[in-house]
């Protein structure tokens, strides 16, 4: 009976201090949160449930009472307006700076890229929209940059996110597409297609921000501080590094 009683009451600790943190994640940071999530659960036992999206939307959701604990942004822009206006437990902090590629799954000359995108080779060039996705918003910067805004703007295909920009991409229902770079480094995409880089004189690496938010503050405080620093740790920058991402 003692053993019994011994053993019921572990099960009720562990069931007592093993606990779920729903997770807003910007969409180019999925393959590397899913290495960011095994590490965190290898250390501390808890589990995490991600939820990906571009940050303007889910900014919108959180500002409209979503149950998110923690959001990883894919920029610094949406988590401090959101701190601004009080739906955050303290201010962002940067966790990651990422960087635009240009991907075909097409067999089109890369090297020259301008003249490439703006040939009869490319009828359709897919990007996350400005509006909402910030990666979206870097592209169109970087075109400008290159004065090709308003050259290829006919040829754009908008996706709601990153997420949905490498669908675009990766079905070829674009000719090629501006995505992370986090996508293209991810082992799942290893081989397939081509991409170069985006010359970073024409953008600014975008800080990628992490906040707490005021429901997870408020209902799992203590494990979403966990994530928040596990995020800001030396095993989760070397994951994030290894996706492409820049370091703070």
């Amino acid at each position: 009976m003692r053993l019994l009683a011994s053993l019921l009451l572990f099960a009720l600790c562990t069931g007592a201090t093993a606990d779920t943190l729903t997770v807003a994640v910007a969409a180019n940071v999925q393959y590397a949160f899913d290495d960011i999530q095994a590490a965190f659960k290898k250390e501390t036992g808890h589990d995490l449930k991600p939820v990906y999206n571009s940050s303007g939307k889910f900014a919108a959701q959180i500002m409209n009472g979503a149950p998110f604990d923690v959001f990883l942004s894919a920029d610094l822009e949406y988590p401090e307006r959101l701190h601004k206006e009080g739906y955050t437990a303290a201010p962002p902090r940067v966790y990651a700076y990422g960087t635009l590629v240009l991907w075909t799954m097409k067999d089109i000359d890369l090297a020259n890229w301008r003249a490439t995108l703006a040939g009869p080779a490319v009828a359709k060039i897919a990007l996350a929209n400005p509006k909402t996705a910030p990666y979206g918003r870097e592209t169109m910067k970087a075109l400008a940059h290159f004065k090709l805004n308003e050259a290829l703007g006919g040829k754009f295909v908008f996706g709601e996110s990153v997420s949905q920009t490498n669908q675009y991409i990766h079905s070829r229902a674009a000719d090629a597409g501006f995505t992370a770079k986090s996508v293209v480094a991810a082992p799942e995409m290893q081989g397939q297609g081509k991409w170069i880089d985006l010359p970073k004189d024409a953008y600014q690496p975008i800080a990628q921000g992490i906040v707490i938010l005021k429901h997870g503050q408020q209902n799992k405080p203590v494990l979403a501080r966990q994530l928040h620093d596990f995020v800001l740790s030396g095993k989760s920058r070397a994951i994030l590094e290894r996706y492409g991402y820049l370091l703070p």
